[in-house]
């Protein structure tokens, strides 16, 4: 269990952190004050809730995903395609390149915890014997439900490079991922990756895998540009003004995949209500969106078809184009139909 801790924190690391303008002397800040409001009291009941009260919560059914197809998957295309595996989990095809974001295959997001949170798919892990050769690994922070220790066990044979918030390096080489394939990024560094230029942006969230680490590490989204699109991965986040930033120094983007779901009144500063993903779309000067974190697991009190269920009914309401493909389905999102498969 101790490993999936992942690395600890040195003296040598927070000196290295300590060049981040994020950096407050003993932990990354966000732009914006953020507090998780939940008092002592309310804990225990929270807790009892988030571990035994699951009805409606979680699909009555395991979620299907479709099989993989290494063929379609891999045909040279003009621009982006890309698969969802419920959660963040996306895998990119750009500019003839393979790029995973957020790579949490595995069936349980609290492995350290005597109670389960269990994925609403089966047998995730074995579609990365089927995927291609990674080129690139994009990693928004380090907590569970986006950092799996058996996930990455199981992919670092497959990948050639990794880009990950700045501090998340300490992990992946404590499980065995070479430093010298491993960049991390602070807020708006940028790199190009052969023709496809990567910028990591701000979010208002919060990281850590243990008691002692929280914040220890920095969490953000990924731009993705090229010669003929913008493409913008929210990550993790409350609603503020960074998405409006995002847009005025990186947009307007044809498309986006915007956070939406695992929120709660409690913790409403780091994780937006659906209806405010909508908003943050509209701030970062977005075209066409798809809302991500939902279909995976239940970390929080709401229904899992509540996300998807306001997203639509809010993007419908504010003409904001949208699509919400089945799990495991091959996407080109300008041609994209919708159904209802949930």
């Amino acid at each position: 269990m101790l490993k999936q801790f992942g690395g600890k924190v040195t003296k040598t690391l927070e000196e290295r952190y300590s060049q981040s303008q994020q950096w407050d002397g003993n932990r990354f800040e966000n732009i914006e004050k953020t507090t998780m409001d939940i008092s002592p009291f309310e804990i225990p009941k929270l807790l009892y809730k988030q571990f035994f009260e699951k009805k409606g919560r979680e699909p009555d059914e395991k979620l299907p995903l479709l099989p993989f197809n290494k063929e379609a998957f891999l045909k040279p295309s003009k621009k982006m395609k890309f698969i969802w595996y419920g959660h963040s989990v996306l895998l990119l095809r750009i500019e003839n390149k393979t790029i995973l974001i957020d790579p949490m295959f595995g069936p349980n997001a609290a492995p350290i915890s005597p109670f389960p949170i269990t994925r609403f798919s089966d047998n995730t892990l074995d579609l990365i014997e089927d995927f291609p050769d990674i080129d690139l690994v994009l990693l928004t922070h380090d907590h569970y439900d986006h950092l799996d220790l058996a996930s990455i066990a199981l992919l670092t044979p497959k990948v050639k490079e990794y880009y990950v918030a700045l501090g998340c390096s300490r992990h992946l080489e404590k499980w065995g991922v070479s430093k010298e394939k491993i960049q991390e990024f602070d807020w708006w560094d940028a790199s190009d990756f052969n023709g496809i230029n990567i910028t990591f942006t701000p979010t208002r969230h919060f990281s850590g895998r243990g008691l002692t680490d929280r914040a220890k590490s920095l969490w953000g989204g990924w731009v993705l540009k090229t010669e003929l699109e913008n493409i913008y991965f929210s990550g993790d986040s409350g609603y503020g003004h960074h998405f409006k930033d995002v847009g005025a120094k990186l947009g307007p983007f044809d498309f986006a995949f915007m956070e939406c779901g695992q929120y709660n009144e409690n913790w409403h500063l780091i994780h937006m209500f659906p209806e405010e993903s909508v908003r943050a779309a509209e701030d970062a000067r977005v075209n066409k969106i798809m809302p991500v974190h939902w279909a995976g697991f239940p970390l929080a009190q709401h229904h899992w078809k509540d996300p998807i269920e306001r997203f639509i009914k809010t993007a419908e309401k504010e003409n904001r184009p949208h699509i919400h493909p089945k799990l495991g389905e091959l996407v080109n999102y300008a041609s994209h139909v919708n159904n209802i498969w949930w």
